[in-house]
């Protein structure tokens, strides 16, 4: 039985509920929030998020596949009043919560649906990336605890750890028609690929089983700008394998995180720039600390960027953890968004100003 606890009267009904999530997949406990959605108000908005993100063991199913699962979970007749709409990820807390209030407002007018005079948003405070819930305070929040159910991670593991075995330990856990899409998921070519790379990071998870805390990891990533162009690699090997990336890496123990972004550039590129130019071009230095923001675990990647002018762009050679090394158009990276590795299309978008502000 699930405990209600919630700052709107379920005998006042809204006239539109908000629910956001990730939804790899979706769960019972989503489809909880979501029947409770649906008894709020007439209309109901799914926002998908960490959209157009390329496909890993953290995020296996593209928005598409999220919204399948959604409108499966319910009955045909209340699939009408759900409208799925798609969000992607950013850098700035405060531009995702607009993002999210525009993708909200654009979805109603596609479906000619009058601006609501009340909303209300629903979820509940698992753990602090849920505090997002209190970024919208002209909505009524609308709080649940979760279903007695396993973190989605988990489920994810089993299928990614077993196939059909790990499919079916789950299948009480999950709505029929997320059951069905799975199965279909896992005869995908693409599956292989991914449970290789979820064994991968499995392993990481069990190295780091005997620490005594834990791991905080601590990275650099190099944005490189020269003329019209920025500097990407292809990376080499798992997690990630074939996407797309800046050049950038683990910091070592002597090091400051300005010398690791230097040796980073030099191993992976061999960028043909003196380090002393590089340090004179440098034009920002930026945290990027969100919780999730790497499969690997907990990760805090320390952002530079260079900006080199207009001068011929440099030679440069992949080595180390890069199969290749190319200068690619800015005006191309918005096309190749699903090709990039973890958030580094958002460490684009920050410094390059690649979407709409």
């Amino acid at each position: 039985m699930l405990r209600i606890s919630m700052t709107a009267s379920i005998s006042s009904p809204h006239d539109l509920a908000v629910l956001i999530g990730r939804f790899q997949p979706f769960h019972n406990g989503h489809l909880s929030l979501l029947e409770q959605a649906l008894r709020l108000a007439p209309r109901v908005v799914v926002v998908i998020g960490s959209a157009f993100s390329a496909r890993s063991p953290k995020l296996p199913f593209d928005w598409l596949d999220c919204a399948r699962m959604i409108h499966a979970a319910v009955p045909e007749s209340e699939r009408a009043r759900i409208l799925c709409v798609p969000v992607r990820d950013h850098f700035d807390e405060a531009r995702w919560v607009r993002a999210v209030r525009s993708a909200v407002a654009q979805v109603l007018a596609e479906h000619h649906v009058a601006p609501p005079a009340s909303t209300v948003l629903l979820g509940h405070f698992r753990d602090p990336t849920r505090d997002y819930l209190r970024d919208f305070p002209d909505w009524t929040l609308h709080t649940l605890e979760g279903t007695p159910i396993r973190r989605a991670s988990a489920l994810r593991d089993a299928v990614f750890s077993r196939g059909q075995d790990g499919l079916a330990d789950i299948s009480a856990e999950v709505p029929a028609g997320t059951v069905d899409f799975l199965n279909e998921w896992i005869a995908r070519p693409s599956f292989e690929n991914l449970r290789q790379e979820a064994a991968i990071l499995r392993e990481y998870d069990i190295a780091w089983s005997v620490a005594p805390y834990p791991p905080v990891l601590v990275t650099v990533d190099c944005v490189v700008k020269c003329r019209d162009s920025v500097l990407v690699i292809q990376r080499g090997h798992a997690p990630g394998k074939g996407l797309l990336a800046v050049p950038g890496g683990f910091l070592e123990q002597r090091e400051t995180t300005f010398q690791s972004a230097l040796r980073e550039l030099e191993e992976e590129t061999h960028l043909a720039v003196p380090h002393a130019t590089l340090q004179s071009c440098l034009k920002g230095n930026d945290v990027f600390d969100r919780p999730d923001r790497s499969q690997r675990g907990r990760t805090i990647t320390h952002g530079f960027f260079f900006d080199l002018g207009d001068r011929e762009p440099p030679s440069i050679r992949a080595d180390d953890d890069a199969a290749a090394a190319s200068w690619m158009p800015i005006d191309q990276l918005c096309a190749s968004e699903e090709r990039f590795l973890d958030d580094h299309f958002q460490m684009l978008d920050h410094y390059l100003a690649l979407l709409p502000r």
